[in-house]
């Protein structure tokens, strides 16, 4: 019965922490550099993908650097849904 007990416990520790670990990650990554990322970085933002990543460094590229999350505006597709939901993922 002991050993039963210990089995259960020990799983069910297993089992919390593996539940934890997505939200232990996500507090431990760093914001992106919206002015140096290369498209793949940039297309793991939540609302940017492929084609909006490429659309940033063309924009980048065009007009220079972004100098806060509101300048993201200047993006074709980005809007300020988007900007609001990056702000705390993106650096500049």
């Amino acid at each position: 019965m002991k050993g039963t007990f210990k089995g259960a416990s020990l799983g069910m520790i297993l089992g919390l922490l593996l539940a934890l670990s997505p939200l232990a990650l996500a507090e431990e990554l760093a914001p992106i550099n919206v002015n140096t990322a290369d498209a793949e970085l940039l297309a793991e933002l939540p609302g940017i993908g492929p084609t909006r990543a490429e659309a940033i460094i063309a924009e980048r590229d065009a007009n220079g650097g972004f100098e806060s999350a509101d300048d993201l505006i200047r993006v074709s597709g980005i809007g300020s849904a988007t900007v609001d939901g990056l702000r705390d993922q993106v650096e500049f």
